[in-house]
């Protein structure tokens, strides 16, 4: 498939002519040949979003909620499409594909809501005969750069908020799935949006951190988003700070998962099974970290250890639960983190195997802080079972780790569970439920390493746009001179 990048409206491909390819990584064949864009596209791409922001930022909340509105509609369109693509690049099943798109569209109408709920304030004003407000306003260009493990999802997060608010924006897809985000942007110019207002750039790997560095330090863009590694997020939010800019960073997790000994065992399981192996583990918010207290913890890991035996893994494009990972270094990672494991002390109950980029459902029972597994984010389907005594043994292992993202507590004892749940460091919990879920009205973030700020529902807003002191005034009041 051979695709252009969308600047000002128009498809065009990079100022060099250059492009990449991105290859299936079940097939090895390629994918996607996609524009290598360089700093001259950057250029193009920020003056279009530019030139686009005083008519758009001016836009009724009415007409941006129903050009979003047809954004949805459009990406629904287009699903089956678009499923095929994220198939191809990243190895992901059609299920989660779809799940993709479906979410995405919920998205594009959650931001659509918003355009009527960017509300400000009346104040209080010392002053006799002042009105005093606090006003909303949009921030300018704002940049998105979305990863690629649920690449319409976090595409379509990381600039549909943004441009409810009055932005205008660009996207900065993923190397690994330049067509999947593309897509997003396909979908924009199908429903009507304005030229410029939405831009998507694409670039091979080798040229992203010239890319990503020209698109922070150009002066016109005013805002960046982020969500990937803690690593690559330490370095953007140093140069968005370096430039005054702020940063929204959604980065790693190493998710813990607390399983009480009073809990439902069966639905324990199934939350532990869904929130580690979905999407092969490559979720930010996949449990990494399976804490289960001794006195269930035979039962719990017999249950667990037959579910993930019986998941089949495979060519995503078969009957499967568990498709590739999205490059062979990835599923190499496995086999790594596995051997650490199992020389430490560690065993396989479940799984262990790869067929190159497929990888089984692997639990490793009995892990302990000296193996990678620990404290290493696997982002993969190889998942560590740590056995604990009591609950302030839980609760120690759950905040032992630099990450705060995402957790869960099981158990029958609603009071206990929301004590051990308060205590968790994390910007999201859930009881009684899997530690991956996402909703788009809701606040999505991390604490500790896994970044800060807000994506979702009003926390949107308040990462898009800034607040104005704005008054009305006597013009005849007194002055001391």
């Amino acid at each position: 498939m051979n695709i252009s990048m969308l600047i000002n409206g128009e498809d065009v491909p990079a100022e060099s002519g250059q492009t990449f390819e991105r290859a299936d990584p079940v097939t090895g064949e390629v994918a996607t040949v996609a524009p290598a864009a360089g700093v001259k596209d950057v250029e193009k791409a920020v003056q279009a979003a530019a030139d686009a922001f005083p008519v758009w930022s001016k836009t009724s909340p009415a007409e941006r909620r129903g050009l979003l509105l047809k954004v949805a509609e459009a990406l629904e369109a287009n699903t089956g499409e678009i499923v095929d693509a994220m198939v191809a690049e990243t190895g992901a099943t059609s299920i989660w594909a779809g799940f993709n798109c479906m979410l995405a569209a919920g998205m594009l109408r959650e931001a659509a809501s918003l355009t009527t709920q960017i509300s400000g304030e009346v104040i209080p004003a010392n002053k006799p005969g002042t009105l005093a407000m606090a006003q909303r306003k949009p921030l300018g260009v704002c940049v998105g750069i979305a990863p690629w493990n649920a690449p319409v999802i976090l595409g379509t997060r990381a600039v549909s908020t943004a441009i409810a608010c009055g932005n205008t924006a660009i996207l900065k897809a993923s190397e690994l799935c330049p067509a999947v985000q593309l897509a997003i942007g396909q979908a924009f110019k199908d429903a009507g949006f304005p030229p410029g207002v939405l831009n998507v750039i694409t670039n091979a790997p080798e040229d992203a951190p010239e890319i990503v560095g020209a698109l922070i330090d150009d002066a016109r863009v005013r805002h960046v988003n982020f969500t990937g590694s803690t690593q690559v997020g330490r370095i953007i939010g140093e140069r968005a700070a370096r430039n005054l800019k702020p940063a929204l960073l959604e980065l790693g997790g190493k998710a813990p998962l607390i399983i009480l000994d009073d809990a439902d065992v069966n639905a324990a399981v199934n939350g532990a099974a869904f929130g580690a192996f979905m999407n092969q583990g490559q979720i930010c918010m996949s449990t990494e970290r399976i804490i289960v207290q001794d006195r269930i913890a035979d039962a719990f890991v017999k249950a667990l250890a037959t579910k993930a035996s019986n998941l089949p893994a495979g060519n995503p494009r078969e009957n499967v639960v568990l498709g590739s990972l999205v490059s062979s270094q990835a599923a190499e990672k496995m086999d790594d983190l596995i051997a650490d494991a199992t020389g430490k002390g560690g065993k396989v109950v479940a799984g262990g195997n790869r067929n190159g980029t497929i990888v089984e459902a692997t639990l490793i029972d009995n892990v302990t802080p000296e193996m990678r597994i620990y404290s290493e984010e696997s982002f993969g389907p190889v998942k560590s079972i740590i056995r604990v005594k009591d609950d302030e043994e839980a609760i120690r292992i759950a905040n032992d780790t630099e990450y705060g993202l995402s957790a869960a507590v099981y158990g029958s004892d609603i009071t206990r569970v929301m004590s051990v749940a308060d205590r968790i460091e994390s910007g999201i919990c859930h009881i009684n439920g899997p530690t991956v879920s996402d909703e788009a009205q809701m606040p999505f973030g991390g604490v500790k390493d896994s970044g800060y700020g807000r994506f979702g529902g009003r926390s949107g807003i308040d990462a898009f746009t800034s607040v104005r002191w704005v008054t009305i005034e006597n013009p005849n009041q007194h002055f001391p001179f």
